[in-house]
């Protein structure tokens, strides 16, 4: 497997690099790898119930150090279209810190007065008022906007219903699909690639899903890099007309030989 032609990365964060809140063996090197080498690289996730500071202390609790600012979420990646589309903008916010946050710091003042949008993120505790809220703005000429199509998140206790489950509510009562900035929505890559001032056939992304990473990841024109510890296994990879440039066991692959890089099941090696 040769990766000299890429000079940025990008990687998802659960299945990847963590899985329940626990390091995937091989993770912490590979991140101090990257910083040691001076890899410009950005942790992605769908999430937007955290901000950045928040995920980057998780990381650090699983012993995986990701400054805040090379984390890029649903909610930044969100944020920075909104601020591209309308500068200046107002928006009717249904999320947590993360959301919220982001919007702010784009420069949007929040109302649920004639609001530019409506921005529908994740979030525990979603309230009856605010979704009627937000159908009637919705219906009244607001645009609709979801920070990423999950429509489940996993807990201790079992799924949740997430941001897709409750979009799908909310365009049943308006007759209005939101646009969806997260994956696999290519331009939450193509917003993380602006961010590092990187090029797509410079660029690649590591995920462990073949219907957001992979897709996402060839549709936004990046190396593909699949790895086997979270969703994807041999057969959900044989149902898909699309295939990844690489598929490796874990991120540990991607350590150089004198780090302890360990074994690869190579789908393609280019």
């Amino acid at each position: 497997m040769d990766t000299s032609s890429i000079d940025y990365w990008l990687t998802d964060m659960d299945g990847v690099l963590v899985h329940e809140n626990k390091a995937i063996p091989g993770a912490a090197e590979l991140i101090e790898q990257w910083h040691r080498q001076k890899k410009p690289f950005l942790v992605l996730t769908n999430n937007s119930i955290f901000t950045p500071r928040d995920l980057s202390a998780r990381l650090a609790r699983s012993g995986i150090n990701v400054p805040e600012e090379q984390l890029w979420t649903s909610a930044l990646a969100t944020a920075a279209f909104l601020k591209d589309q309308a500068p200046g903008g107002s928006a009717f916010v249904i999320g947590e810190a993360g959301i919220t946050t982001a919007m702010h710091e784009a420069g949007f003042v929040m109302t649920d007065v004639d609001p530019d949008f409506v921005v529908l993120g994740e979030t525990r505790t979603y309230s009856f008022e605010a979704l009627t809220k937000a159908i009637r703005l919705i219906n009244a000429g607001a645009r609709f906007i979801a920070t990423n199509p999950d429509v489940t998140s996993p807990s201790a206790e079992g799924p949740l219903p997430a941001t897709g489950a409750v979009a799908a509510m909310i365009t049943s009562a308006t007759k209005r699909e939101p646009y969806v900035i997260g994956k696999p929505n290519p331009m939450m890559f193509r917003s993380a690639m602006n961010k590092l001032g990187a090029h797509s056939k410079r660029t690649a992304m590591i995920g462990d899903r073949m219907d957001t990473d992979v897709v996402a990841g060839i549709e936004a024109g990046l190396h593909t890099v699949l790895v086997m510890t979270g969703i994807a296994d041999d057969a959900e990879i044989a149902r898909y007309p699309f295939q990844p440039k690489w598929v490796l066991q874990s991120v540990a692959d991607l350590l150089d030989k004198d780090t302890g890089k360990g074994d690869s099941k190579t789908k393609k090696d280019s």
